[in-house]
């Protein structure tokens, strides 16, 4: 096996042993790569601090990403690939470059464009906050009296949401107090009174 292995190395020119020292490391990581985002899910976006909240709130969706390390892998497996398959179709060294840089730019291309769609398929997030209306929260900032100013509550209205609110209550709600949302201030701020 191994002098079969050697025979095969050694019959092969420097362009070709490149070609495939790219090829063959670049589909493992491609593999590897494939089977954690379909059994572990996407893990580029990840970040270990921060404000969790100012993350949520600037968050614009998936933007055109050409430059990633899994577009970067996906362009040397191709690459490699593209480049063995021409050496071995007698093409020159010169437009085999040309051919397999061709071929995994074109990739990458693809890459990103499937990722830039793909995010554009997640839930668009908008907030109808019409459906809290009749819904009970908790005051999670203090909200000034007589509409003077807003504070937070926390509700559940699509997911766990804390969200603005004023009141027309004579006293401050204080931070943990039980309301209820009667109406909803253009379109933006919830209208919330004690709950009783």
């Amino acid at each position: 096996m191994t002098a079969n292995f050697t025979v095969w190395w050694e019959a092969m020119n420097l362009a070709e042993k490149i070609y495939w020292c790219i090829a063959i490391p670049f589909s493992v990581l491609f593999i590897i790569q494939l089977i954690v985002t379909f059994f572990v899910g996407d893990a580029d976006g990840l970040d270990a601090g921060g404000n969790a909240d100012l993350s949520i709130d600037s968050d614009t969706g998936i933007d055109f990403q050409f430059l990633s390390i899994k577009n970067l892998v996906a362009f040397f497996t191709i690459f490699g690939w593209t480049g063995v398959a021409c050496l071995r179709g007698d093409l020159s060294i010169f437009v085999t470059i040309i051919i397999s840089t061709a071929a995994g730019l074109i990739m990458m291309t693809i890459m990103a464009t499937i990722m830039y769609y793909m995010g554009k398929l997640s839930e668009s997030g908008s907030l109808d906050l019409n459906n809290a209306k009749g819904k009970t929260g908790t005051v999670y900032l203090p909200v000034p009296p007589g509409r003077k100013g807003s504070g937070q509550v926390q509700i559940k209205v699509q997911g766990f949401q804390t969200l603005e609110a004023m009141t027309d209550e004579t006293e401050t709600l204080s931070t943990g107090t039980l309301v209820e949302v009667t109406d909803v201030i253009n379109d933006e701020i919830l209208l919330v009174k004690s709950f009783k």
